[in-house]
């Protein structure tokens, strides 16, 4: 298999991806663990969230893809077991939100969100694998969504059954599966549900540009209260990403939104050390300066972009995100391991580690490794 370039690359595939495919692997009831203690040791009996063994397949599927570990069975092998143990197992169609450890069902709601993460699963499981019966599950999901989960105005309600408050952070998601069908497969119409994502964007999620909020009424009017205040600088970070990857696959050039969202993430993280803090409120000043692990991945990821296009001190920011990145927050308290969220003094703030970071990090992973290629060409 070729060696990764970059630091951050060879650190996940040396310690992380051999770390989660072991100790993180549930040999006993099926799937993968929720979490690890700090110990490093299986925090066996949690529930398990759908959308997280869909991102660890994600994740060891698209390394496989790449070269980078041998994690294909592993990826197929949670992938079978989500399907029999979450898809329909009700009578009803889509998947059920959340499993007991053993695998029964501890609640059956259908949440767009976790459907987004099983539709990134299963684009870069079919390319990883050539297992084009895959195909046809994504079509169920996708009908599923269409039938069940689109609201009359062409957004996504947040699951069956629906509630409130309206979130972008769904469709936001929706977009990257929409982005990875179009980019593994070609799956047809996959890029013009993009299209439809995209046009969302600025519609509703931005009140005012360039700041993000989170929480809307049904109108997609903001969420009374403080609650419609919220914007999430790592949110503002990963939409800068997602929108250079759209530009590239719709062939458009590269515009000015996704610089103005990630130099707004920036600014309204001013105090938080040199890392993105977890919120701010629409005018940008502080509302809670803890600072979570994956805020720190969407912000290298935005900035590489930004380096892809050529924007003058990309670079530096680049790497300064990801050496706070390592720094601050990987290979703590285990090899593999990671530290996912510190207070504002900063002191952590959880004694477990979530296996639902490993996504972030690794797609972090995979633009620093790109951006080292180009470097070495």
């Amino acid at each position: 298999m070729p060696s990764p370039r970059s630091t951050l690359a060879r650190w996940l595939c040396n310690e992380a991806l051999p770390l989660w495919a072991t100790v993180g692997r549930d040999t006993l009831s099926g799937g993968v663990h929720e979490r690890l203690r700090w110990d490093g040791t299986a925090d066996i009996g949690v529930p398990k969230r759908v959308r997280v063994q869909a991102r660890q397949i994600y994740c060891y599927a698209h390394a496989a893809d790449l070269g980078w570990f041998d994690g294909l069975g592993l990826a197929g092998d949670v992938l079978d077991w989500l399907v029999d143990k979450a898809h329909a197992v009700d009578g009803r169609p889509g998947f059920v939100h959340l499993l007991e450890a053993d695998g029964s069902v501890a609640n059956p709601l259908r949440d767009t969100y976790d459907h987004a993460f099983v539709l990134l699963a299963l684009g870069w499981y079919a390319k990883a694998s050539g297992d084009t019966q895959v195909h046809g599950l994504i079509g169920q999901v996708l009908a599923f969504l269409d039938e069940a989960m689109l609201a009359p105005d062409g957004s996504y309600r947040e699951g069956v059954p629906p509630s409130l408050p309206r979130r972008q952070n769904p469709h936001m998601h929706l977009f990257e599966a929409m982005l990875a069908l179009h980019e593994t497969i070609a799956y047809p119409g996959a890029l013009e549900r993009a299209r439809r994502l995209h046009a969302m964007l600025e519609a509703r999620f931005l009140k005012p540009a360039p700041m993000l909020r989170e929480f809307f009424d049904d109108g997609w009017q903001p969420a009374a209260g403080d609650e419609g205040r919220i914007v999430e600088p790592g949110h503002q970070s990963e939409w800068c990403w997602l929108l250079r990857r759209y530009e590239v696959a719709a062939g458009l050039p590269a515009g000015p939104l996704a610089s103005a969202l990630i130099d707004a993430a920036e600014a309204g993280s001013g105090t938080g050390g040199g890392f993105l803090i977890d919120e701010t409120d629409v005018e940008g000043r502080p509302r809670r300066r803890s600072r979570r692990l994956w805020p720190q991945t969407e912000w290298a990821k935005a900035w590489l972009s930004e380096q892809r296009i050529g924007r003058e001190g990309a670079g530096a920011k680049a790497t300064h995100a990801l050496s706070m990145l390592m720094d601050g927050y990987l290979g703590r308290p285990v090899p593999g391991g990671w530290i996912d969220q510190f207070d504002e003094a900063g002191k952590p703030m959880l004694n477990t580690i979530p296996a639902s970071s490993l996504y972030h990090i690794f797609g972090a992973a995979v633009e620093a490794e790109a951006a080292s290629g180009t470097a070495a060409a």
